[in-house]
């Protein structure tokens, strides 16, 4: 079971993707609501992917890269941002991260992006249409 720690301050956002990751599979769901929360996160329980909004409160996907990238050269992080923030995303992408998904994105991109950094070719959506958001969904 691969850990996924999404980072993002908007919960709307946060509960779409991981709304999406669990219906890739069995992953294991960390959630932080802010950058900091993140390096804290990322340091307790060495997820083998980092999701990182840019824009956040009290530290910003940027920094909060730049600061696992120090912890863990061989962390695998994925951007994800809205249009308009180049300059933010090319410094994170400097830093080390490996992917960038833009807002909004449709689950073939983040699956794309999952199977290029994790090499997890058998990640399958199944082909449902049902919502991306469930009201009843529980974080490990």
């Amino acid at each position: 079971m691969y850990k996924i720690l999404i980072a993002d301050d908007a919960k709307l956002m946060r509960d779409i993707i991981c709304q999406v990751f669990r219906e890739f599979g069995d992953f294991e769901i960390i959630i932080a609501h802010n950058g900091n929360e993140a390096v804290e996160l990322y340091k307790q329980h060495q997820p083998d992917l980092v999701t990182m909004d840019i824009t956040m409160e009290i530290k910003d996907g940027l920094q909060a890269t730049q600061e696992i990238m120090t912890y863990d050269a061989n962390a695998k992080i994925i951007i994800i941002t809205s249009l308009g923030q180049d300059k933010l995303l090319n410094a994170c992408l400097n830093c080390g991260a490996y992917d960038f998904i833009v807002k909004p994105f449709n689950k073939d991109r983040i699956k794309s992006a999952v199977q290029n950094v994790l090499g997890k070719k058998n990640v399958s959506i199944p082909n449902r249409n049902t919502s991306m958001l469930n009201s009843s969904m529980t974080y490990k």
